[in-house]
């Protein structure tokens, strides 16, 4: 992709909760020098080359598969090293757009790294390509697209930048539970499962994933019951053994604490073509 820069006149996009201010791609990263920061938080990843970067008095070396995140109005420096160092931009705004960036850990100026650019490129691209092809409408397409993008972002960040992407151990231990969760679970299974200690392993839930092990293996049981509850005639009996509840009774009360609404009251409401907001959070 040549460089390019996208600077969108701003309509009625400033009404909306997240929107793009700009965008852009440098094949060389000008000298950027601002005492008074710049207007708007900015995002800025690295595809090829490597480049410097300064704040609040520390020197980072910024390469490939590497990004920084910077806060409006906060002073920085940055800078290509040699001849090479392409940049990607993103400049978001919104009246939730703080507290978007604030949810995914981006509150402060931040280093990150990236486990891979590839989805995040495409994000990126789909954003351009809007802009470029609809004059009208393609900010409206553009900012839809740039919820996608920090979505991605999030889920590629690794180490200190946004509490990190979901660790190897992690996802081995949800890899056991999707192929296991009609089973019995322990933590002490799933802990020799992802190589790590349980204390080690609930904080990296909680972490990655808002919950702990065995909270989510409870969201997963529960996501099998509604699939079976829609799409068989089994009884909730049938339907609590078969997705590793010790009862029907049991189910029942996992199924209001998290739906707000029995099983039974579940199946009939699908069956009618009712939709509640308590499922649609599950």
């Amino acid at each position: 992709m040549p460089h390019f820069a996208d600077d969108p006149i701003i309509g009625n996009e400033d009404r909306l909760p997240l929107y793009l201010v700009n965008m852009g791609k440098n094949d060389r990263q000008f000298h950027a020098v601002r005492p008074e920061g710049y207007w708007k938080p900015q995002i800025i990843y690295c595809t090829e080359g490597s480049g410097t970067l300064i704040v609040d008095g520390r020197t980072y070396l910024i390469e490939p598969f590497m990004g920084f995140f910077l806060p409006a109005d906060y002073p920085h420096e940055y800078y290509t090293n040699g001849d090479i160092w392409d940049t990607h931009w993103v400049v978001p705004d919104g009246f939730s757009c703080d507290e978007l960036l604030s949810e995914i850990g981006l509150s402060e100026p931040t280093v990150f790294h990236l486990s891979e650019c590839e989805d995040l490129e495409r994000c990126f691209r789909r954003m351009h390509e809007a802009l470029v092809n609809d004059s009208v409408f393609g900010n409206y397409k553009a900012s839809g697209l740039l919820y996608d993008f920090l979505i991605e972002l999030y889920r590629v960040i690794s180490g200190k930048g946004v509490g990190g992407a979901p660790s190897a151990a992690v996802v081995r231990a949800v890899d056991f539970i999707d192929i296991n969760f009609h089973d019995p679970i322990t933590l002490d299974q799933l802990s020799g499962t992802a190589g790590v200690t349980k204390q080690h392993l609930c904080r990296l839930f909680k972490s990655s994933l808002g919950c702990r092990p065995m909270e989510y293996i409870t969201k997963r049981r529960l996501k099998e019951a509604k699939h079976l509850l829609i799409h068989t005639t089994l009884p909730i009996e049938t339907i609590a053994e078969k997705v590793g509840f010790c009862s029907a009774g049991y189910l029942s009360q996992m199924f209001r604490r998290y739906n707000g609404i029995t099983p039974g009251e579940y199946r009939r409401n699908r069956k009618h073509g009712d939709i509640t907001y308590t499922e649609l959070q599950i």
